[in-house]
Formats: structure tokens, C-alpha cells, sequence
């Protein structure tokens, strides 16, 4: 057995169907990871006293996934990860169904978390989507990326 560890590895998936944060997971390599920290943001089905009937997702298609990749590899480096999954919706997403899931491998947990909790952050500043929350009373985009 080696004591070799592998490099960074990075996953992206950005589909226009349902995601599935589990399987994400499984893609995830494992090598040298002693934690695996995961987000999944889900729909909400209210928002205040509305209800929700789906947001809809606009992305600059060809950039998405570059963006995504940067990102995780920007969290690579200042958290010293073995490994990220990330993956954002595009398209409508209905109430309770996953919009985005990010999984985080380290060393350790304490980068993993800390890693996890930066990318969700920067991916709703940095990645180019565009959020149209549609409810009861009407429709609305959302102000600001992601």
C-alpha cells in the first residue's frame, strides 16, 4: 500500500434535470480523505407567507461550469482538499426538490467545513445564475447572482 496521495480532484455537474446530491457523493474520490462535508440547498415551498411553486434558473451555460470549477479549485488551494463535488440546477426547480449540492473532501474537518461553507457563499456571489422565484402571487426575479 502507498502513502501516495492524490492529487486535488474536482467534479462539476450543472444539469437541467434533477439533481441527484447522492449520487454527486459517490462520485466523490475518497483517497486521503478523512471528512466529507456536504451542503444541499433545497427549494423552499414558502417564502414568508407565499407559497412557493418553483424557482426557475437562467445560467450563462458555457460559463457555469468554468466559474464552478475556479471556485473549487480557488477552495482547493486555501483549504488544502482532496476533493470537491459541486453541482447547481438549472432550469425549474419545485418545492423540497435540490437545487444545489457541494460535497468536500479533506484531511481533516475542519477545512472541509470550512471549505463548504466559502464555496456556497462565493457561488451565490460569483456564479452567473439568475433566479426567478415564481409563487401564487405572481413572479419575481430574484436580485444578484445565484
Amino acid at each position: 500500500m502507498s502513502n501516495t496521495v492524490s492529487p486535488f480532484e474536482v467534479i462539476v455537474d450543472t444539469p437541467d434535470g434533477r439533481l441527484d446530491p447522492e449520487a454527486l457523493l459517490k462520485r466523490l474520490p475518497v483517497d486521503g480523505v478523512g471528512a466529507v462535508v456536504s451542503f444541499v440547498g433545497l427549494t423552499r415551498g414558502t417564502e414568508g407567507d407565499t407559497n412557493v411553486l418553483r424557482l426557475e434558473f437562467d445560467a450563462w451555460k458555457e460559463e457555469l461550469p468554468k466559474v464552478l470549477h475556479r471556485l473549487a479549485n480557488e477552495a482547493g488551494t486555501a483549504h488544502g482538499l482532496r476533493a470537491v463535488a459541486i453541482a447547481h440546477r438549472i432550469g425549474s426547480v419545485e418545492p423540497e426538490e435540490p437545487i444545489v449540492a457541494i460535497h468536500v473532501g479533506a484531511a481533516h474537518r475542519g477545512p472541509a467545513f470550512d471549505a463548504c461553507r466559502w464555496l456556497i457563499d462565493e457561488l451565490k456571489q460569483q456564479a452567473p445564475l439568475w433566479k426567478k422565484e415564481v409563487t401564487d402571487h405572481g413572479a419575481t426575479w430574484k436580485a444578484g447572482l445565484g
